[in-house]
């Protein structure tokens, strides 16, 4: 599975299937495009590396954060001064969230970026992590971290789809049921992204 994830990826900062130029890359502290009202942000998508086979690592959100309350996503948030790249932003997101030294953590590309309804524009970087690790999540952020299969994740028959109905417009989404988890939103797209890739 390593052999073949690097294969679907060009290396650390480059995407083989770039974003339609929804947005640009944009830097500084989170603020928003003046334009657009986009504000740039980034998140890891951390492949484990574990003997009995590769596993996705999700967060679930506290509940009473002001966005994205309670959802499961990856770990990550917005762009900082000090954040040179959407690698940077990622890493140092993912240490401070849930403890992951970036030590631990090899980048191996992107994956398409996304505008989300929010108004954030995401760049996904992809990276596999290597046990062993401890995990320290802040419990400002974060409810609860967990792994799901790779194999899971990537299995087409586990890509659900979801309607609902948003200030009259009819929406459909990808749902990624697990366990007790609803994975839906930006992180199941990311996850059939990802299968897309690993595919490709």
């Amino acid at each position: 599975m390593r052999t073949r994830i690097l294969n679907a990826f060009d290396g650390p900062g480059l995407s083989r299937h770039p974003d339609n130029g929804d947005a640009p890359w944009m830097r500084g502290s989170g603020r928003a495009d003046s334009e657009n009202n986009i504000v740039p942000a980034a998140v890891l998508v951390p492949l484990i590396e574990r003997a009995n086979g590769m596993t996705v690592l999700l967060t679930q959100r506290t509940a009473h954060l002001k966005s994205h309350a309670g959802q499961i996503s990856f770990p990550g948030g917005r762009v900082e001064d000090s954040d040179l790249t959407p690698e940077n932003t990622a890493l140092r997101e993912t240490e401070e969230e849930i403890g992951l030294p970036r030590t631990r953590v090899e980048l191996v590309g992107r994956l398409n970026e996304r505008k989300t309804g929010t108004g954030y524009h995401v760049v996904p970087v992809v990276g596999l992590v290597t046990p062993p690790f401890e995990l320290t999540p802040d419990p400002g952020e974060v409810a609860g971290v967990f792994e799901v299969p790779l194999d899971f994740a990537l299995d087409p028959a586990n890509h659900k789809f979801e309607t609902r109905i948003r200030g009259g417009v009819e929406q459909q989404f990808y749902v990624l049921p697990y366990q007790d988890y609803h994975i839906w939103g930006l992180t199941a797209r990311l996850l059939v992204n990802l299968a897309e890739a690993l595919e490709s």
